[in-house]
């Protein structure tokens, strides 16, 4: 049975996106990401947080604005924070090492 995990940033332009492609491809698991920012690329709505067995935020401050806007929709969800700033191009090396370093510990293995 595979899980589905969201990666929530601001813009869902750099970091999100990012961590969405390097966990793709890792078993058990289906990945998307969206953003909590009025201009996202792929906003996050209750359809996705509900599709979402776990969510990766960036930022405290993601976290804060997740439980503000969509408390309702997060009954039982593991959120996750990174703390990864808002210092990064998409795919970068050091963000996609950060992104390594950070996020299998909460995901299954094999």
């Amino acid at each position: 049975m595979s899980r589905n995990v969201l990666f929530i940033c601001t813009q869902n332009r750099l970091r999100s996106p990012t961590a969405e492609q390097v966990f793709a491809d890792w078993p058990g698991i289906e990945t998307q990401s969206a953003g909590l920012g009025n201009e996202a690329g792929q906003p996050v709505s209750p359809e996705l947080l509900a599709w979402a067995d776990l969510i990766f935020v960036m930022e405290k401050t993601h976290r804060n604005k997740l439980s503000k806007k969509f408390r309702r929709h997060l009954a039982g969800k593991r959120i996750v924070c990174l703390d990864i700033p808002d210092d990064f191009d998409y795919m970068d090396p050091v963000l996609v090492r950060l992104l390594r370093a950070k996020v299998p510990r909460y995901l299954p293995t094999g």
